[in-house]
């Protein structure tokens, strides 16, 4: 088969694990640099132009768009699906996860359990968004943040009010949540291919920090999910309309929440925790389900 991966940075682990596990299984792997393709939009014969040349035709196209990109990587893929080129993510199912506000309000809308939350523009009492959530400790987060970047943990209500005015005052959109303490500072990452979880690791954050992410210094090791921290997993994946996702889950005292559903995830940490091939996995997927026009948009909202 001929496959692209959309990617800025071939250097990246996750580009060159796909390219080498699409290659060992004897397809053509072009990398491209989402950035540098530009479209011709027209209505009988639309093109994704690159390096002064049409594109050929893929059987498959692998978005790994960054989430810095994301406005513009999304009309990239919508481009390959006009063309007919069955796309891993399709552009909707992308949009939908970049945006927190939106994913957590259709996920909310599946009744698939989630951390309290609050969203306010210009909150007349600033203490009633808090105390919606909880009360204090609880966690702030820009809407538009990435591997743990804008979130806050504020202690106390009055430390909440403070990070909230603050964050208004720079007019960013911000989320309130209430804080998952018996979750003592770790997370799940489950990695979804179709329709299954193919691996899962637990996350933990390093003393005095409550982010799990890896880059922030979390370590990483094999986890066993229970039957409904799976279908917690599964769900959210499929209310996003992703076929290949990473879905973080916080174990509560009322079961699993899920904090994030990532159309992008990484395969480095996955694949050292696990000991898994994630990349063949990702691409026994395409080999099962790439087909013209198959694009279907899943998921509603």
């Amino acid at each position: 088969m001929k496959i692209a991966i959309l990617s800025r940075n071939e250097s990246l682990y996750s580009t060159r694990r796909l390219k080498e596990a699409g290659e060992a299984r004897g397809h053509q792997v072009d990398i491209i640099d989402t950035l540098h393709c530009y479209m011709d939009i027209t209505s009988s014969n639309p093109k994704v132009r690159y390096m002064g040349k049409d594109l050929p035709v893929y059987d498959a196209v692998l978005p790994r768009i960054g989430s810095s990109i994301t406005f513009y990587g999304t009309a990239v893929v919508r481009q390959f699906e006009m063309m007919g080129t069955f796309c891993v993510n399709e552009s909707v199912a992308i949009s939908r996860s970049r945006d927190k506000l939106r994913s957590l309000q259709l996920l909310s809308r599946k009744g698939i359990g989630l951390p309290r939350t609050g969203f306010a523009s210009k909150p007349d009492k600033i203490q009633d968004l808090i105390r919606n959530v909880g009360g204090a400790p609880c966690v702030i987060k820009l809407l538009e943040g990435t591997q743990g970047i804008g979130v806050v943990l504020a202690e106390t209500n009055k430390a909440a009010e403070s990070v909230i005015e603050a964050f208004m005052g720079l007019k960013a959109n911000i989320l309130v949540q209430e804080f998952i303490e018996e979750a003592k500072g770790s997370d799940l990452r489950c990695f979804v291919v179709g329709d299954k979880v193919v691996a899962a690791m637990k996350r933990q954050a390093p003393e005095g920090e409550f982010r799990s992410n890896l880059h922030r210094g979390g370590e990483a090791k094999l986890i066993r999910l229970t039957k409904d921290e799976r279908a917690t997993a599964l769900k959210a994946a499929k209310a996003m309309g992703l076929n290949v996702c990473g879905v973080d889950i916080l174990q509560s005292k009322n079961g699993p929440v899920v904090m994030e559903v990532n159309s992008s995830p990484g395969l480095e940490g996955i694949e050292l925790a696990t000991n898994k091939d994630v990349a063949g996995l990702i691409y026994e997927f395409i080999e099962k389900n790439a087909k013209p026009n198959r694009n279907r948009t899943r998921g509603t909202g």
